[in-house]
């Protein structure tokens, strides 16, 4: 199955979201190459970033969960590389 390199950026507004947001990225592990938060304490919310290679509809699942987190906020790039 052919898969895509995207990042996705997230950015989470409520604490309470936190772990419903880990639950979902939990989920779609085997596909996460990496992963890194940054607590921005001025404005109280944090950025993450993560590096995903999925198959498309995996990625669109995943971005759709994590969108639907009440005071979670997501938006993905896509590579125009794609691997077999």
């Amino acid at each position: 199955m052919e898969t895509r390199v995207a990042v996705m950026g997230i950015i989470v507004e409520k604490e309470e979201a936190v772990e419903q947001l880990n639950a979902a990225l939990h989920e779609y592990a085997r596909y996460i190459i990496g992963r890194m938060g940054i607590p921005y304490r001025a404005r109280n919310i944090n950025v993450i970033s993560i590096a995903i290679d999925a198959p498309q509809d995996e990625i669109s699942s995943l971005a759709g969960k994590v969108g639907n987190i009440d005071g979670v906020s997501v938006k993905t790039a896509y590579s125009g590389v794609g691997a077999e």
